[in-house]
């Protein structure tokens, strides 16, 4: 990569990060905020603008000469816009040509987060050295990118690998995004604890009603929560065996905060996906956690900005 840094941007329904990245991969300046997801589509610009001011008051600013952004879902690369499901008021919101002018003009790159944590994890995680891989990011949404032959493959907007929005349940609830049974509306992190809640579990003294307290009662054997991780293990196991018969992955790569959850998530995950990927050529298929944690959306926009 060149010797200069990118300004990377990970935009989510939860939170604002950004960083500048240099060609390494190492993170040299942070800043972070809250998403203001129900507020008008100023409002959450106004956060964007914030996390870059305070990036472009680094005196590290002058080395920088490109800039990457991973965005919830869906976005529209080739237009620069982004319709994130859990963003409202962003709707065909111009965030490229947006952030471009708050950057003196700099080129800017704009990816789905999907395809960030993808090429980031290609790039410097577990996907590193495989030619073809599923990656997926399960947090507040659930997102997806590709690597066929050997590179990320956002196709033409920038969408391709977007599996929470696959159907794996024809009769399910409604989905943000106009469709039944999505993927992401059983397996995210909000949905699963819809489900252990409406299932009777309860937050512990800490009041955390979060995937990751229903991930704390699962591991002590609660069954609505272990019921809410087992079905989210399924949804996934569902849409990966679905991406391997299609495209022959090799590998899944599965990051994001719901993945925080460790075997509560994963054991269910890998014992539905005996039962889904039964072809010859599904049947060796790995599914891991991804190594590149929270920082994979900067690391993965950084990638995307320099063509990795």
């Amino acid at each position: 990569m060149p010797a200069g840094l990118v300004a990377a941007l990970d935009f989510g329904g939860t939170k604002i990060a950004g960083a500048l990245v240099d060609g390494a991969g190492r993170i040299a300046v942070r800043a972070l905020r809250a998403t203001p997801a129900r507020e008008d589509a100023e409002t959450v610009m106004g956060a964007v603008a914030s996390v870059l001011a305070e990036l472009t008051a680094s005196p590290l600013w002058d080395r920088v000469d490109a800039v990457g952004i991973g965005s919830a879902g869906p976005v529209d690369a080739a237009a620069g816009t982004v319709s994130p499901v859990n963003v409202p008021a962003w709707r065909g919101f111009p965030l490229a040509e947006r952030v471009r002018a708050l950057v003196g003009g700099l080129p800017v790159t704009l990816v789905g987060d999907g395809v960030a944590m993808t090429a980031a994890e290609h790039w410097r995680g577990a996907a590193r050295g495989y030619d073809d891989a599923l990656c997926l990011v399960v947090s507040t949404g659930v997102g997806g990118g590709l690597v066929l032959n050997g590179r990320p493959h956002p196709g033409p907007t920038g969408n391709a690998g977007h599996i929470g929005h696959i159907s794996v349940d024809l009769d399910g609830d409604p989905c943000p995004c106009g469709g039944r049974g999505c993927v992401e509306r059983i397996a995210s992190g909000p949905n699963i604890a819809r489900r252990a809640l409406a299932a009777g579990w309860r937050p512990g003294p800490d009041g955390d009603a979060t995937a990751a307290g229903v991930a704390v009662a699962a591991r002590a054997g609660h069954p609505a929560a272990r019921a809410a991780y087992e079905r989210a293990g399924r949804a996934l196991a569902a849409g990966i065996a679905a991406t391997a018969t299609l495209l022959e992955v090799r590998i899944a790569v599965v990051g994001g905060g719901v993945a925080g959850a460790g075997a509560v998530l994963f054991g269910p995950l890998r014992q539905a996906l005996r039962q889904y990927a039964t072809l010859s050529f599904t049947q060796r298929l790995e599914v891991v956690p991804a190594k590149t944690g929270t920082d994979a959306g900067l690391l993965g926009a950084a990638a995307a900005a320099r063509g990795l």
